[in-house]
């Protein structure tokens, strides 16, 4: 019988795994409309009592992100001033959903990594995850990449989209 050889790990591929760089935490979303009037009308007054009787200290250490569920048009200090509540307690607040805190997280995250690990390598941005990985941290992470690897594929080493390669003689 021959020997099974795993031609994936003696490769030169490169595994990039954003997952790899998810940042551990529980996410909240506070959606606004809870202290409108009937989820739709802003009466200042009763906006700014009920922000002021809220128990901000549940979101400790939490990453937050601050929307309205509805279509009420509201002015723009209003989540700047549910942020002003939150942020005293939580890690991060983000003006947005749950996605657009992952991506500001994952922003913040890819610009602190040394991408010249990768350069001229064949790189494989890893794409399947069991942690939620927003699609914009993955352009996020092309971005890095580019300038830098000699090829860039998506997706799993056994059936990798090849998405990138740099012309000969660059």
């Amino acid at each position: 019988m021959d020997e099974i050889i795993n031609k994936v790990s003696n490769s030169s591929l490169e595994i990039f795994d954003l997952e790899d760089y998810y940042i551990p935490g529980t996410r909240i979303q506070i959606d606004i409309s809870q202290w409108l009037f009937e989820k739709i009308i802003l009466k200042e007054n009763d906006f700014r009592t009920a922000l002021k009787n809220h128990d901000w200290s549940q979101y400790q250490n939490c990453f937050i992100s601050i929307n309205c569920a509805t279509e009420a048009i509201i002015p723009a200090w209003t989540s700047v001033l549910v942020a002003v509540h939150v942020a005293p307690f939580a890690k991060k607040v983000v003006n947005g959903n749950l996605t657009d805190l992952e991506t500001s997280n994952y922003q913040e995250t890819l610009e602190k990594i040394d991408f010249s690990i990768y350069e001229d390598k064949a790189v494989i941005l890893k794409g399947c995850s069991k942690k939620p990985v927003p699609e914009s941290a993955y352009v996020l992470a092309i971005q890095k990449l580019l300038p830098i690897a000699k090829s860039i594929m998506y997706g799993e080493a056994c059936s990798a989209v090849p998405l990138f390669k740099k012309a000969k003689g660059l």
